[in-house]
């Protein structure tokens, strides 16, 4: 309004002289002014609610998260039938911290993946390890935020002690893993096949049937899972790899908005001792 007081008094004024002059001409140019003066405020005003409109797109904005559902215990659904896990804490404190709201939909690792690739959700946190083929296959990670490594379980009475006792056998894994490439790497070497599942229990209940001779998995996850339910498996030493770091992911560049909201949120809870709060609650660390 200020400009516009301000636009409509210089016009007013260049018409008042024009007229003192007495040239019609001049009168008829002075309304032209004060139109053009019209235009151009309105137009400033036009530009100005489109931005607050803008800002408050984004200030209201609900970023949609895609999780896994069973991976325990990093995400996965408590007795109570609540969604829960290390993962889902992690976000809902960075989210307090750094003030955006979400939408966490557990979809599935697969799943997951494909909605943030289809646009379909905004991100994905699901004990994603960062890796450099990963990046190169159009995943951008957040700053890590937690350690693990994968190793081999087996049956608990089971004689496999390593992999050299593998040969000839076949062993589980869950698709589009570290775990199911870390297997992959050594099955031409020890002579294994690699079967294929879509979650950790149901493989974990394969090696316990006896339809596959082992599995490989995230190891906080085995641990997690047979000092919980007490499956019948145990982990086997000197079978891990070399740890990678877990990542939160989008495949937009669009969102990096998120991924930086992330990276500050986590060294702020990292910070304050939130972080460690979280983690000695489900590992006891």
């Amino acid at each position: 309004m200020k400009k516009k007081t301000l636009a409509l008094m210089m016009a007013f004024a260049t018409m008042v002289a024009m007229v003192g002059c007495g040239s019609s001409d001049a009168a008829s140019s002075a309304e032209e002014t004060t139109e053009a003066a019209e235009e151009t405020t309105e137009a400033e005003e036009t530009t100005e609610a489109a931005e607050e409109t803008a800002d408050d797109t984004a200030e209201g904005k609900k970023w949609i998260i895609a999780t896994d559902t069973a991976f325990k215990p990093f995400e996965y659904t408590d007795d109570n039938g609540d969604f829960v896990g290390i993962d889902v804490d992690i976000l809902a404190a960075i989210a307090e911290d750094q003030g955006f709201d979400y939408e966490l939909q557990s979809l599935g690792w697969d799943a997951s993946i494909a909605a943030c690739q289809a646009g379909q959700a905004d991100g994905m946190i699901a004990g994603a390890s960062i890796t450099d083929e990963r990046k190169e296959s159009g995943w951008i990670f957040s700053d890590g935020y937690y350690d693990a490594n994968q190793s081999m379980a087996v049956e608990a009475s089971s004689d496999i002690a390593g992999f050299e006792d593998l040969s000839g056998l076949s062993v589980a894994v869950k698709t589009g893993t570290m775990s199911a490439s870390y297997a992959e790497s050594l099955s031409g070497e020890y002579g294994f096949t690699v079967t294929y599942f879509e979650d950790s229990p149901t493989m974990y209940q394969a090696v316990v049937g006896g339809q596959v001779a082992a599995c490989f998995d995230d190891t906080p996850i085995m641990a997690s899972n047979i000092k919980d339910t007490g499956i019948s498996m145990k982990i086997l030493e000197n079978t891990g790899n070399d740890p990678a770091e877990y990542g939160f992911a989008i495949f937009n560049a669009d969102n990096q908005e998120l991924v930086d909201m992330f990276n500050a949120g986590l060294a702020n809870i990292k910070a304050n001792g939130t972080y460690d709060e979280i983690i000695a609650k489900y590992l006891g660390e």
